[in-house]
């Protein structure tokens, strides 16, 4: 087509409307809070606790890692973060008592990208922008399918303890010397302090009561609250956690404003309306779309960041998806469900490059590669059962309403 130069004056109004976005303001306020917390040293706490809590069973170890992969995902939903600190504490801790390398590096590579789909999510927080729906509403229609996803790890743990035992061995007696209400104690000193702060995030968003950018700005006070109490919030820390706020911040901004540019000149030449018209006729109808916009998704998440995919290929998928009747919540969750494996699968996983820096040297790529595999089909599994089940999705924003 034909390029309108009217789209051309368009271009500052579309580049500054990015700053007026009270949505975006979320972003750096959840990604200070997760910078913040895992400067707390609350996950230190926490696998060291549950793993005094689980290590008894054959495969506690790896199931304390899924929980508390799930737990940071509700505070931090930093998955380089999770994927670093598991990493650095659990695995040569798994490796030393026995778990099988494959299986040791694909639950901590897996359980690292729950931060992905539960909320609060950067994730979800895009998408919700880029699908013009609530972001409290896509929070509440993910938390049941992150949950699920989390459910599914901790079943596939169990079954390979229960089948190959010598995979995942439990933990020698004499290294559990915490017990009874000693351990109960230390276990509720631990979790509170993370539960009252995804009570007060979350919650708020969730019962009306703040603005996911208002329940960002008190989880960001929160978090630094937390490290205080660990003795961990120092001038070095701060200036550490605002470098990385800032860094990443800046890398989604200048992603958003790179798609923006690209985005109105694709409308100036039509393409928007010949990717309409196509995927408005696909056979099968909604059916045919969607098949076809999940496969686009996860064959991108082999080689391009999510944040490319939810700011360049999503707008194009978000008209589409209403033309045809979609509930555009359950739409945005499932695209979040599947842009999870873009972090496990590879060449380019991030997951597996944050675990493969590392990982003791005895433990190869072609580990963490066999690793993730069970869990991408683990994850292609919730993503299937949520698209067949809406209500997984739809059941609490609509309790919500």
């Amino acid at each position: 087509g034909v390029f309108d130069p009217i789209f051309l004056t368009a271009m500052p109004q579309r580049i500054f409307g990015i700053m007026n976005n009270f949505t975006l303001l979320a972003i750096p306020y959840f990604i200070f809070m997760g910078a913040m917390l895992e400067k707390s040293g609350i996950a230190e706490n926490l696998l060291e606790t549950m793993g005094s809590l689980f290590g008894r069973l054959r495969g506690g170890l790896a199931i304390a890692v899924v929980v508390v992969g799930a737990l940071l995902a509700a505070t931090t939903g930093v998955v380089a973060a999770t994927v670093v600190t598991m990493g650095l504490i659990s695995l040569p801790t798994m490796l030393r008592y026995g778990y099988n390398k494959d299986v040791a590096t694909g639950v901590i590579a897996a359980s690292g990208t729950l931060g992905q789909i539960i909320p609060p999510s950067i994730v979800l927080v895009v998408l919700a922008d880029q699908l013009g729906v609530s972001v409290g509403d896509l929070f509440l229609g993910s938390f049941i399918p992150g949950l699920l996803m989390a459910g599914v790890f901790v079943v596939h743990v169990v079954i390979i303890a229960f089948v190959r035992p010598d995979l995942l061995p439990a933990l020698p007696s004499e290294l559990l010397k915490i017990r009874g209400q000693a351990l109960f104690l230390k276990v509720l000193k631990v979790m509170v302090p993370p539960l009252v702060l995804i009570l007060l995030v979350l919650g708020s968003i969730f019962f009306g009561i703040a603005t996911p950018t208002e329940a960002g700005a008190l989880g960001a006070v929160g978090a630094m609250v937390l490290a205080a109490f660990n003795r961990q919030l120092t001038i070095r820390s701060l200036q550490e956690v605002c470098d990385s706020t800032l860094r990443t911040t800046t890398m989604v901004i200048f992603i958003l404003l790179g798609s923006t540019a690209f985005s109105l000149v694709f409308r100036g030449l039509r393409g928007d309306s010949f990717i309409f018209d196509v995927l408005t006729n696909l056979p099968g109808g909604d059916v045919g779309f969607l098949i076809v916009s999940m496969l686009t998704v996860f064959i991108l998440g082999f080689f391009i960041d999510f944040f490319e995919i939810a700011f360049i290929v999503i707008p194009l998928f978000a008209p589409v998806a209403q033309q045809l009747g979609m509930d555009l919540v359950w739409y945005g969750v499932i695209i979040g469900a599947n842009m999870q494996t873009s972090f496990l699968t590879p060449p380019f996983g991030f997951a597996l490059f944050y675990l493969r820096g590392v990982a003791p040297k005895d433990v190869s790529t072609g580990n963490l590669y066999r690793g993730v595999i069970p869990f991408i089909a683990l994850q292609l599994l919730v993503l299937v059962s949520i698209i067949a089940f809406p209500g997984l999705v739809n059941w609490l924003p609509s309790i919500s309403s």
